[in-house]
């Protein structure tokens, strides 16, 4: 039984892992022929689909490792650790990594149609996704397939960050600067005060309202 879950376990990953690589190796390719016969204004509108799908399904390495992590664990192995055997990664650096692209491909570009067109997003999607999902994803695919990966995969997949990094957070913190003209005028995360769910700021306002208008008189000095 244990050899036939390890099985499943190594299958599902090797799967998840090719299919991923497939899909931001199309996302490359598309923004890439995009830029060549159209320009950076008609990148977002081509790869839209294709790169929403690629980077929400980073959601399952969080949620189907936990599911495969249920029916693998034995004896006092934890849930975290399952998680951070399935996935590969550190949990505390998966989860801020997974969720902050999810705020840019949902919260950012999907939310603000006027960024869509920003020179910017070329090098977001090129740099800081593409390249470095479809490394990592041969990488762990290979691996997972066959027990070792290439010197050259390894050597990409822990070096590549060196140039990726830096180029792909000057390009989100560049996407999300851009777009906060656009928060504030559509007010999509603005939270409003006074508000019927802020019952300690409304309690307040009632009672400076109350305190505020006594006459003065009641708050002199004798």
């Amino acid at each position: 039984m244990a050899a036939f879950l390890s099985l499943l376990r190594r299958l599902y990953l090797t799967a998840y892992n090719w299919i991923l690589f497939a899909g931001w190796f199309q996302v490359l390719f598309l923004t890439l022929k995009t830029l060549k016969e159209s320009g950076h204004a008609h990148v977002y509108s081509n790869i839209q689909k294709p790169l929403l799908v690629a980077q929400t399904a980073a959601l399952l390495e969080l949620y189907m490792a936990k599911l495969l992590c249920l029916v693998l664990k034995s004896g006092r192995r934890s849930i975290l650790h399952c998680i951070v055997g399935l996935v590969r990664s550190p949990i505390s650096t998966t989860v801020p990594q997974i969720s902050s692209r999810l705020y840019m491909v949902w919260g950012i570009l999907y939310s603000f149609p006027e960024v869509q067109t920003h020179p910017l997003i070329s090098s977001l999607v090129i740099s800081c996704w593409c390249i470095a999902e479809i490394v990592r994803y041969a990488f762990y695919g290979t691996k997972e397939a066959f027990g070792s990966a290439p010197y050259l995969l390894l050597w990409l997949r822990y070096s590549t960050f060196f140039v990726l990094y830096p180029t792909g957070i000057a390009s989100e913190i560049g996407m999300i600067y851009n777009a906060l003209p656009f928060m504030k005028e559509s007010g999509l995360y603005s939270v409003r005060m006074p508000n019927k769910w802020n019952f300690s700021f409304n309690h307040m306002l009632r009672q400076r309202k109350k305190t505020l208008t006594k006459p003065k008189e009641e708050y002199s000095v004798a």
